[in-house]
C-alpha cells in the first residue's frame, strides 16, 4: 500500500491518468491525496471531479480556491470569469451530486500515522497545526450549512490581512479561507500579501514565503501543499529545511503534474499536455 499526494490538477484529466499509470496506482491497494484545485482553467474539470468522487474512501481531497470558486459560481452565476472553464460542470446532469460532494470536502487534512498535513495554500505563522484544523472547521461548518450561499458572496476580497483572535463574522471566515487557499507571501508581522504571485526571490522586501517566516508554529509538521505553481522556479530549492513539500508544478500552464509518495518521499512527474504558458 502506498499513499500519493498529487498537486493541482485543474481539469487536466489526461495528465492525471498519465501520472497514475507512471506510479503504478492500484485502486484496491493505494490511496490518493489531492492538494485542491481539482477544477478550472484546464479542459476536463468534469472528468476530474467524477473520477475523484468515484474513488470514494480511497481518496482525500482538500478544497482549493478554484474549487471554492466553482461552488460560488454555481450559487452566483455572475461570479464566472472569462478564463473559467466550468460550464461543463455547471451544465452536467450530475452537477448537484458533484457540487454537494465538493462542499463537504475539508480545507485541511492530517494523518498522524504518516506524519503529514495537507492544505491547498499554507498556514499563517501564528497557528499551530491544531489551531489550523480548528479554524478550518469554522469555514467547513458554514460551507455545509444554509449559510453557504451567503459565504460565497462574502469570501472574495483581500481584507483583513492579519490574524487577530477577535476577528469575527465574514471577515474572520474570509481571512481563514485566504490563508488556507490563496496565501503565498507574508509580511514580517504575518500580513497576507495576496498580490505577490511570483517565485520565491521575486518578491519585494520584506515579504517572505509563508513557510519561511521565522517562528512559524507549524514548523514541526511536514506539510504538503499546492496552489503556488511558480514556487519551484524560485531561489529556494531546499524545501526540506522547512519540512514542506510544494506539489503544484503548473500542469495547467504546460509544465508537469507531480505526485509525492508519502511513505518514502519520492517524487514522480509527468509532462503536461497543455500549451506551454507557464507563469501566466
Amino acid at each position: 500500500m502506498a499513499t500519493y499526494a498529487i498537486g493541482d490538477i485543474q481539469g487536466c484529466y489526461a495528465e492525471l491518468l498519465d501520472l497514475l499509470d507512471a506510479v503504478g496506482f492500484d485502486a484496491g491497494r493505494d490511496r490518493l491525496w489531492f492538494t485542491g484545485d481539482l477544477v478550472n482553467r484546464g479542459p476536463e474539470s468534469l472528468k476530474v471531479l467524477r473520477f475523484v468522487h468515484g474513488l470514494g474512501p480511497g481518496a482525500v481531497a482538500v478544497l482549493g480556491n478554484h474549487d471554492l470558486h466553482l461552488l460560488a459560481a454555481a450559487a452566483h452565476r455572475e461570479r464566472l470569469r472569462p478564463k473559467d472553464t466550468l460550464d461543463e460542470v455547471l451544465k452536467a446532469p450530475d452537477r448537484d451530486e458533484l457540487l454537494e460532494w465538493l462542499r463537504y470536502l475539508p480545507l485541511v487534512h492530517r494523518d498522524a500515522e504518516l506524519g503529514f498535513f495537507m492544505v491547498h495554500a499554507g498556514l499563517p505563522p501564528q497557528w499551530s497545526v491544531e489551531e489550523a484544523m480548528e479554524r478550518a472547521a469554522e469555514v467547513e461548518a458554514v460551507l455545509r450549512s444554509e449559510a453557504a450561499a451567503g459565504f460565497y458572496g462574502e469570501m472574495y476580497g483581500d481584507a483583513p490581512s492579519r490574524w487577530r483572535p477577535d476577528l469575527a463574522g465574514w471577515g474572520r471566515l474570509r481571512f481563514i479561507t485566504n490563508c488556507l487557499t490563496r496565501m503565498r507571501f507574508l509580511g514580517p508581522e504575518g500580513d497576507l500579501s495576496l498580490d505577490a504571485k511570483g517565485p520565491p526571490g521575486s518578491q519585494q522586501a520584506p515579504l517572505v514565503p509563508w513557510y519561511a517566516v521565522p517562528g512559524r508554529r507549524s514548523a514541526d509538521t511536514e506539510i504538503v501543499f499546492g496552489h503556488w505553481s511558480t514556487v519551484h522556479l524560485g531561489t529556494d530549492s531546499d524545501f526540506g529545511r522547512w519540512r514542506v513539500h510544494p506539489l503544484d508544478t503548473g500542469c495547467v500552464w504546460g509544465d508537469r503534474l507531480t505526485a509525492l509518495r508519502l511513505e518514502d518521499r519520492r517524487l514522480f512527474s509527468v509532462p503536461s499536455r497543455q500549451p506551454r504558458r507557464f507563469g501566466e
